[in-house]
């Protein structure tokens, strides 16, 4: 069994733009978690070893806090974080549903867009599974989507 899941497409606008999806904190409440789902909080200190917190509410109230650790940050083309360290590079402790897992989100110019590549990187293939049953595939996807048309809407307010 494989330790990586992969989410990758052709999205119809530039990496640059999809990068400041992902970097800027106002922009990332408006697309990260699938609706209706919404993300309320997002804290971003963007560099190796900075950390990140971004608190997602659900429609019945619950709260949902992910955070982790940057490891590679290389503007407009890579960015690698893990919900498995703390910042600095501390050992995270994650609850028994959480599976540690590290996302290495590439960006690609291609015509007409960006090849949009998330791989989540598992410790194991049991982690893998789990977090493919939690919805890898479809929330990440749906996710993608709002990020799509969070970045068409935000150039045309500008």
């Amino acid at each position: 069994m494989t330790t990586e899941l992969v989410l990758e497409r052709i999205v119809p606008v530039p990496a640059d733009a999809v990068w400041r999806a992902w970097t800027d904190p106002e922009l990332l409440k408006r697309w990260f978690c699938p609706r209706p789902w919404q993300a309320v909080e997002a804290q971003l200190d963007l560099r190796p070893g900075g950390a990140f917190t971004i608190v997602m509410q659900g429609p019945e109230g619950p709260r949902v806090r992910h955070s982790g650790c940057y490891l590679e940050v290389d503007a407009p083309r890579r960015l690698v974080w893990t919900n498995a360290l703390r910042p600095g590079f501390g050992p995270a402790v994650l609850d028994s549903d959480t599976p540690a897992f590290t996302c290495i989100l590439t960006l690609e110019p291609v015509e007409g867009g960006t090849r949009y590549t998330a791989r989540a990187v598992h410790r194991d293939a049991e982690g893998a599974q789990a977090h493919a049953r939690m919805g890898f595939h479809e929330g990440w996807g749906a996710a993608l989507t709002q990020l799509v048309d969070a970045v068409k809407g935000h150039v045309a307010e500008s």
